[in-house]
């Protein structure tokens, strides 16, 4: 079964088919819960760090008010302009929605990989993975679902009929290319590390601290990572997709009631898949952080792992709700040039080195890994000098012609 899982190898009998429909329930009521809980912490995290209150009265510290919310959505008048594309119109929530969820399906949630365990356990006497599939390219499913999204964004804002949500889509399109190229070097650089593209074989590679991705991939990697997949996720600093200032609201202006929501909730959803994906790559997922020889979820048995990988997830959650309250929005042309002139040959050039590095220093000789990183570091600031250069001669030949076409 191209390794889904270690249940379906065998005959397809009722139990590994009903923990399969167990699994796949589990993920959707997670992904809901989670999504409505990433809201209210959202704005109680704000509040705090703003001397406010935040939502208090709809249920137990205000727990409920994103229910409330999204009940209030339900019952709102759904619009559809005279002039939208009726059929894309109403497709696209669904594409920006239904991959945040597909995502969750190769994430480890869980697992026992101490000891250099496979993370495998054992369910109702079925021996399966705490994730629903682990096919063995499942860190492309991952890029390829996160480059989906953006299909919704454009799709809605080109379908709307309007120019407003027309340059938001546009927008997006342009950013994500931007970062999508940084991106995706940054996670070969991982997978350089991991010699695996499988979910649940990069986690079990990570299986003591030095062998974090982070730390063995020389934290470049996870920087370039965490900016990349925040400009993707259309998050501040990099939320342009959404300038009230200039567009109103963005690609979705023309939305509302249902299909306003499920925009709303794949935005929140996708800041927690993101960053459990951020986890599983470079934190080791479920791998516990054990301290001497004593692991502090140790007491929860099976539980541990997961555990562990929720206590890592708050951490990038956190980060989020607090460059959502402390960062301004950037410019446009700011943002591009980041993408471009700063991710992109950064993400590419580490990449390089973390190859040469395996390639001519395969013994671990501190004097040939010296060697090649000083070659490494010569050829890059070549590079960079080239680049300003070029950058410069660019910029003063603009200028000549705009001062020459001056009358």
């Amino acid at each position: 079964m191209i390794g889904l899982d270690p249940l379906l190898d065998g005959d397809l009998l009722w139990t590994p088919l009903l923990i399969v429909l167990l699994k796949v329930v589990a993920i959707f009521v997670i992904g809901l819960v989670a999504t409505m809980f990433m809201v209210w912490y959202e704005r109680k995290v704000i509040s705090g760090m703003q001397n406010r209150i935040g939502p208090n009265k709809a249920g137990p510290f205000g727990m409920l008010q994103t229910l409330a919310d999204g009940i209030k959505l339900f019952f709102k008048e759904d619009l559809l302009p005279d002039r939208a594309d009726r059929i894309v119109f109403r497709l696209a929530p669904f594409l920006a929605f239904v991959p945040a969820f597909l995502l969750w399906s190769v994430i480890p949630l869980g697992g026992d990989f101490s000891d250099g365990k496979d993370g495998t356990v054992v369910w109702f006497g079925e021996v399966t993975r705490v994730q629903l599939a682990d096919p063995p390219v499942g860190i492309l499913l991952v890029l390829a679902l996160s480059s989906i999204a953006v299909y919704g964004i454009m799709l809605a804002g080109w379908s709307s009929g309007s120019k407003y949500p027309l340059l938001g889509s546009v927008r997006a399109s342009a950013q994500m290319i931007s970062y999508e190229a940084a991106l995706g070097l940054s996670v070969a650089s991982v997978l350089l590390a991991a010699g695996t593209l499988s979910t649940s074989g990069i986690v079990q590679g990570q299986s003591s601290l030095a062998d974090w991705n982070v730390l063995a991939t020389g934290i470049v990697p996870f920087v370039i990572f965490v900016i990349a997949i925040t400009a993707e996720l259309n998050r501040p600093p990099f939320d342009l997709v959404e300038a009230e200032q200039e567009l109103v609201g963005g690609f979705n202006t023309e939305y509302s009631s249902l299909r306003f929501a499920l925009f709303f909730l794949a935005e929140f959803m996708n800041v927690i898949t993101m960053s459990a994906i951020i986890v599983t790559l470079f934190l080791a997922g479920p791998q516990p952080l054990m301290i001497g020889d004593i692991d502090l979820f140790g007491f929860l048995g099976p539980l541990g792992g997961t555990a562990w990988f929720v206590a890592k997830l708050f951490l990038f959650l956190y980060m989020y709700v607090w460059l959502r309250a402390t960062l301004p929005r950037l410019r446009y042309d700011q943002l591009m040039d980041f993408g471009w002139k700063a991710l992109i040959p950064l993400s590419l050039g580490w990449f390089l080195l973390l190859a040469a590095l395996r390639e001519f220093s395969t013994d671990g000789n501190a004097a040939d890994s010296i060697r090649v990183t000083v070659i490494a570091v010569l050829v890059g600031a070549a590079a960079v000098a080239l680049f300003s250069l070029a950058l410069r001669v660019s910029r003063n030949n603009r200028l000549s012609n705009e001062s020459g076409g001056v009358t």
